[in-house]
């Protein structure tokens, strides 16, 4: 079976033009129609986004009958963090803290994804650091926790959000250290290079990514670049399609 996927940092529905309009982002969802989007920076109840529930707001105008929202941030009021919405039932959910030190709080949203009788996606939706040491240690937090270290070898595997990774400095450590392939990577005559996403108005960094490992195979991997994507967020979101 083909499962279609979106990973987007929304920047709390706030657009380039510093306004808060979760429609647009509604809209670029509609018109992508994955069967999951892994969601980063989703407010609930931040004065910011009108005190709204971003992660219900958008799931439900996308048709989305699951999700999850993982909460990283707490503010003066609200939360913000990673939200999991998905056309499949979702039968686990969990938060993983990745926050290292005294550094802004981190988190991975693992959720387990029934696909299909018998068929279940593990999916880690993750917003790592802005420093290559926290992100190495984040990384290593990740891999060693309970939900990652439970999966079998073979169980169809997604690790995929907002890595911050500029230089691509973990890509080592998931594709020859733990197994995974990249779906978000290019062959270039120089070697690899990640779809770019960030900023949004004129790319020039491959932040948001995706690796998966298990009985799974990526078809395609592209950015969304419509107009309205440009001003909707910092980030452009990245379709992916897998076969499961």
């Amino acid at each position: 079976m083909k499962i279609k996927m979106l990973t987007y940092n929304i920047h709390r529905a706030i657009g380039l033009d510093r306004r808060f309009k979760p429609e647009r982002i509604i809209q670029i969802i509609n018109e992508v129609n994955p069967n999951i989007a892994l969601l980063q920076e989703v407010d609930e109840g931040a004065p910011r986004s009108r005190e709204l529930n971003l992660a219900k707001e958008i799931a439900e105008a996308c048709g989305f009958p699951h999700y999850k929202l993982g909460h990283n941030v707490s503010l003066k009021k609200g939360y913000y963090g990673n939200a999991t919405l998905s056309k499949f039932p979702i039968s686990r959910e969990r938060n993983i803290n990745l926050t290292i030190d005294n550094k802004k709080r981190r988190g991975c949203q693992h959720t387990s994804i029934e696909v299909a009788a018998n068929k279940t996606l593990e999916v880690f939706n993750l917003h790592l650091g802005l420093s290559a040491k926290e992100r190495q240690k984040q990384a290593g937090l990740l891999t060693r926790s309970e939900e990652y270290q439970q999966i079998k070898k073979s169980t169809p595997c997604i690790v995929a959000g907002d890595f911050n990774d500029w230089r691509s400095l973990l890509r080592a450590l998931f594709i020859e250290g733990l197994g995974f392939t990249c779906a978000t990577d290019s062959t270039k005559y120089w070697g690899e290079s990640a779809i770019k996403t960030f900023p949004s108005f004129a790319p020039r960094g491959g932040l948001d990514r995706a690796y998966y490992k298990g009985k799974l195979d990526c078809l395609s991997a592209t950015r969304y670049e419509k107009n309205i994507a440009k001003i909707a967020s910092d980030h452009l979101p990245i379709v992916m399609e897998f076969e499961l």
